[in-house]
């Protein structure tokens, strides 16, 4: 991502975020930088499951990581079960970011990890090497009808 400031290399870091693998979801946090947790907005559950996955990351890593809840496929909007507004209230109870992205057409992606770009403390790219910085995301991601979700680590 181009910063006024200059580039942010964003990179993700894939994992399941099934139950059985929940063991390992905190180290995967500890270090993160932010955390992106999308949900499916033709699918209330994903939308419900993802007041779990903020908590865990708030009480894993404190309230100074930033969170982005991420209402994802809106290419599917005429199947549409959480609201916009929804969406906005459950940002704003957590204080996190929100944003609504199509995965599949690409919409707000670019927005989305350019704005969480310019959020990330420490954000230094006077090295002469120029070459970006790397910092840590974390993204969970809850677009499945079951308790099952896709937490991902992203170093950024």
């Amino acid at each position: 991502v181009y910063l006024d400031e200059g580039p942010v290399r964003l990179q993700l870091w894939d994992t399941a975020g099934q139950e059985r693998f929940r063991s390992l979801i905190p180290s995967y946090i500890r270090d993160s930088a932010a955390a992106i947790v999308v949900y499916d907005i033709t699918n209330r559950k994903s939308f419900e499951n993802t007041t779990k996955w903020i908590q865990d990351i708030i009480n894993e890593r404190g309230k100074d990581v930033i969170i982005a809840l991420v209402g994802n496929k809106t290419d599917l909007s005429d199947f549409r079960k959480v609201t916009y507004e929804e969406g906005m209230e459950k940002a704003k109870e957590y204080n996190t970011m929100f944003h609504e992205t199509s995965a599949k057409g690409g919409h707000n992606i670019k927005v989305l990890f350019k704005k969480i770009a310019t959020k990330l403390p420490n954000l230094d790219n006077s090295n002469n090497n120029n070459e970006a910085n790397v910092i840590d995301i974390q993204l969970t991601n809850n677009s499945e009808d079951n308790n099952k979700g896709l937490m991902s680590k992203c170093m950024c």
